[in-house]
């Protein structure tokens, strides 16, 4: 009776939860290194239908299930929005001129830590000096190397080759770090261009033939005419939804109505 609301108000929260990842895309537009996500739909499980029944028909005990229920069928009520995978492909190099913007030049993803020792993986090379001589984000966490963090300390002539490799003043001190994940399109968001490692992503293998562009930060992937037809989608499928709910609704009443009757 009520599997039309059942999959209508389905249809509306996975409209409304695309709309929210359209909507976290577009926001993230100008964010550089960062990784559109892409929502992926499920059918709902099936579920088991049965009716409660005293078996007393020897035909009928061959579909009988211990409980006293009979099973008469299964029914697949609707999708749900069953995960969010990340867009893998590269966005477009911007030139900035500065020494420490660096864009990673093909697969892989700088390795960074934040105050608390958590460790997650960003597309995002726009780098600093902080007042520890220390290479940092532009949010503070700390640019990791083949030993640790990268020390820079208070040299005046900072370079960084495209092989990941730092001279300050001449000397080397250290190689940046970038990773690369079997399934990269199963990392988790934490925010911003920052991602972090899941069962599903396998764990980070450094990569040895690391190519930088220096003086270059890669911008978000994100495509705003696909999310902006996606949005307009979305809202429309929503809308239709909302309408089919209605619908059903006002049909049960009726029902109810006509049959609740006294005769």
């Amino acid at each position: 009776m009520f599997r039309g609301i059942y999959a209508g108000t389905s249809a509306m929260l996975v409209q409304e939860k695309m709309l929210d990842v359209v909507g976290n895309n577009l926001a993230n537009v100008d964010t550089s290194g960062f990784r559109a996500r892409i929502g992926v739909n499920k059918s709902f499980p099936e579920e088991l239908m049965d009716r409660i029944e005293k078996v007393m028909d020897p035909v009928l005990k061959e579909s009988f299930v211990p409980g006293g229920r009979i099973t008469i069928g299964d029914l697949s009520l609707a999708n749900v929005l069953h995960e969010t995978a990340m867009r893998t492909a590269k966005g477009a190099f911007e030139r900035t001129g500065s020494v420490f913007d660096l864009a990673i030049d093909g697969d892989g993803f700088f390795v960074v830590q934040d105050g608390t020792g958590n460790t997650f993986y960003t597309r995002s090379g726009h780098f600093q000096r902080n007042d520890q001589g220390q290479l940092v984000t532009h949010d503070g966490m700390l640019v990791m190397g083949d030993g640790g963090p990268i020390e820079i300390g208070e040299g005046v002539d900072v370079h960084i080759g495209d092989d990941g490799q730092v001279f300050v003043d001449g000397e080397a001190q250290g190689r940046i770090r970038v990773v690369r994940f079997a399934t990269p399109s199963r990392l988790r968001h934490e925010g911003k261009s920052l991602l972090s490692e899941t069962q599903y992503s396998g764990a980070p293998e450094d990569v040895e033939d690391v190519k930088l562009a220096v003086g270059f930060l890669e911008r978000s992937n994100v495509n705003v005419v696909e999310e902006m037809t996606k949005m307009i989608e979305a809202n429309r499928a929503y809308e239709a939804a909302a309408k089919t709910v209605t619908i059903q609704d006002e049909l049960s009443s009726r029902l109810s109505n006509s049959f609740g009757r006294p005769s």
